[in-house]
């Protein structure tokens, strides 16, 4: 009797604490009275242009006013790495500075077949052992010319939203043609304030690009996925790599980023210098909730399964871990990086936040008479459009193929559908590969020795979930596609009818003729019979619709810059920017993050989790020599304003000298890609002092080490 009294108290005492924190939890969101929430200065980001650099706050803020020799020295030493990352010159001869991950794809391509790179790093002792990477290439941005007036004296000739937007894409062809030719550099024209400036860019390519240094990737990726996006943090995520001349000897370079002695100190301004890719910071709030109810919750659910797949296929098939891996890598990344955009989105603060900035930009819009005429009605328009997407994006997304994400068999139905078509056909009139043996050689190609038919499987269900998700069970196209089954049993009944997926099949229904394919019952010739025409006609009206979109997002461009000047920079655009910041900690988990990190940490998270993977450590680093100082800077943060094409980036002080490597962000700067956060964003970076002291004593490269402490080759 006891005993159920207690029972009975425990689960009493129980109820009460769940209805007690759904009370306070609903009571939560009442104590906090959103109109009292404000926009922040720097709500739209601190990633400011080398056009327009805040000169008088740099002076107020750090008592620091650059030169424009500062700003060209280090603009030529910065570096785009292919079009994905960010590098730089740090030393005269050529040697260049990224991330670990931005060189993995690299790495893995450069592996020999009795080679481990990644398991054992890699270290080119010599010149002649620096390693050819092939198609790998950096840029130096050498022109900025502001190019707006040509560009909108030209779009104003046009009637239309399509034809000015033809217009511009023709006038852009003709001045990057044009400055390509008189410069003879690499001129691209990049639209920015959505198209309220416009500024041509002149890069300098090189393409002999050599690794020269790399550690172990479980150094380089200390922690995997779980650390990811994490602080306090411990990786040694760097790369070296060298520029060759088109002699073939190591560039050299006059421009190039001296190594500082200390590194980044607690308190100290600091500066990154890189191609942040893309922010949506200037949005307008239609955008944004379409971006929160639609947009990420779908790229999410994608992710999600592609995640599952791959993870499974690598443990199943340990031997292929490595051909999948760097795209696992990839999809974990994107999927972190997704959710803590959502959260941010839903986060009703930060929200309000962007709604009050909305509010004051329409009210400076709507208190001019002339900038009201030309651009008060455009956040309307955007909300049409919007509204517009939603009606049919989720059926485009349906209907729209990915190589990547879809699985091979729907491509091979397409492809026989076209077959179809060119059978019809005498033969003298048919493309060359639909006769004879080239037809033989046409087919024998959709399904090659290597189809990996388990992971098509796998994709296929994926498929399936998406249709009923985005679809529902009672689309008429869903029904005949499935069967009305559901998950594996829906996939089982797909493969069960369908004659693309092997060889013998396809060439028997090719052989039965034009009318045979056509008229099949597959459910993959089925899809693709009856959503080509559809998706044809979505994608038209979503680029009409994204034209029209456009044309309004361009006009909110322009009036933000007759409001706001460049006091607010533009969203990133994959090209070179300069973020200020000073290096320093955030609270977190109950407690306060340290602004630096040293190799104690390390040794700490390695014996804190076992020695188990993604914790452990690759066996140079537990015989560690007697000279190596536990106590250096590892890695450390910084409120600087970094986002995804940041990660390769120096950090500099303010004699632009190497004080550290980014790498990533905090976890709680996720939704810097629509807001900026001084309270709590933070870069991620390698410690100049922490890289140094594991190249010289752990890896014991000293002509590495001595090249970045000098600045050139012993």
């Amino acid at each position: 009797m006891k005993i159920m009294s207690l029972k009975f108290f425990y689960k009493s005492l129980l109820v009460a604490f769940i209805l007690f924190s759904s009370i306070q939890a609903q009571q939560s969101s009442d104590w906090l009275n959103l109109d009292t929430v404000k926009a922040g200065q720097f709500d739209n980001g601190k990633m400011w242009t080398f056009e327009y650099p805040p000169m008088d706050y740099f002076e107020e803020e750090y008592s620091f006013r650059p030169t424009q020799e500062w700003f060209d020295h280090i603009r030529m030493s910065a570096l785009r790495l292919a079009n994905y990352c960010s590098a730089s010159f740090v030393s005269e001869d050529g040697l260049v500075m990224t991330n670990h991950h931005c060189a993995r794809m690299s790495i893995t391509q450069i592996t020999g077949d009795d080679e481990d790179f990644h398991g054992n790093g890699f270290i080119a002792y010599s010149l002649e052992e620096e390693r050819p990477v092939p198609g790998l290439y950096v840029s130096q941005l050498v022109l900025i010319k502001d190019v707006t007036d040509e560009i909108l004296a030209e779009m104003e000739k046009g009637q239309t939203d399509e034809e000015r937007t033809r217009l511009k894409n023709d006038i852009i062809d003709v001045i990057e043609q044009r400055e390509s030719e008189e410069s003879g550099l690499e001129c691209t024209v990049t639209a920015l304030y959505n198209g309220g400036k416009y500024s041509l860019y002149g890069y300098k390519r090189y393409t002999d690009v050599r690794l020269v240094f790399a550690p172990e990737e479980q150094l380089g990726f200390f922690g995997g996925d779980p650390d990811n996006f994490t602080y306090p943090r411990y990786n040694l995520d760097m790369t070296f790599l060298r520029v060759y001349d088109e002699d073939g000897k190591p560039l050299k370079t006059d421009h190039y980023l001296k190594w500082s002695e200390n590194g980044a100190a607690p308190g100290e301004p600091v500066f990154v210098v890189g191609n942040p890719g893309n922010t949506d910071r200037l949005n307008t709030i239609a955008q944004l909730e379409f971006a929160r109810d639609i947009q990420y919750p779908r790229t999410l659910n994608l992710l999600y399964g592609l995640i599952e797949i791959y993870s499974n296929m690598i443990n199943e098939s340990p031997d292929r871990a490595l051909q999948l891996q760097d795209m696992l890598f990839s999809f974990e990344n994107s999927r972190k990086a997704f959710e803590g955009i959502l959260k941010g989105l839903r986060d009703p603060v930060l929200m309000q936040r962007k709604k009050d900035f909305e509010k004051n930009f329409k009210e400076a819009v709507n208190a001019d008479p002339k900038l009201k005429a030309l651009y008060g009605n455009a956040w309307s328009k955007i909300e049409e459009t919007r509204s517009q997407l939603k009606e049919i994006s989720n059926r485009s997304f349906i209907y729209t193929l990915n190589r990547f994400t879809t699985p091979q068999y729907f491509f091979i139905a397409d492809e026989l559908l076209s077959i179809a078509e060119e059978l019809k056909l005498p033969e003298a009139e048919r493309d060359d590969l639909y006769v004879g043996e080239e037809l033989d050689f046409t087919l024998e190609s959709l399904i090659p020795e290597d189809f990996d038919h388990k992971m098509q499987k796998r994709l296929l269900k994926n498929r399936v979930d998406a249709m009923y998700n985005y679809l529902g069970a009672e689309d008429p196209l869903v029904k005949k596609f499935t069967g009305g089954k559901r998950g594996v049993e829906a996939v089982d009944y797909i493969l069960s009818k369908s004659k693309v997926t092997n060889l013998e099949d396809i060439k028997k229904l090719v052989k039965a003729g034009p009318d045979a394919i056509v008229n099949s019952d597959d459910p993959f010739i089925y899809f693709m019979l009856n959503t080509k025409e559809d998706q044809k006609k979505l994608a038209g009206q979503i680029r009409e619709i994204q034209t029209l979109e456009s044309s309004y997002n361009q006009k909110l461009g322009r009036a933000l810059f007759e409001v706001y000047g460049t006091s607010i920079p533009p969203d990133a655009t994959m090209t070179l920017r300069l973020a200020d910041g000073v290096v320093e900690g955030f609270p977190y988990n109950g407690t306060v993050a340290p602004p630096i990190t040293t190799f104690y940490g390390l040794y700490d998270r390695y014996y804190s989790f076992n020695k188990e993977f993604p914790w452990s450590l690759p066996e140079r680093w537990l015989n560690l020599p007697a000279d190596f100082d536990l106590a250096t800077p590892y890695n450390f943060v910084s409120t600087n304003d970094i986002i995804g094409g940041n990660s390769g980036s120096p950090v500099i002080n303010k004699n632009a000298e190497v004080v550290g490597l980014a790498f990533d962000g905090n976890i709680q700067g996720l939704p810097g890609n629509f807001i900026f956060r001084t309270e709590e964003n933070r870069t991620v970076s390698v410690h100049s002092k922490g890289m140094w002291e594991a190249i010289d004593k752990v890896y014991k490269l000293k002509r590495l080490s001595n090249e970045i402490r000098n600045g050139k080759m012993d």
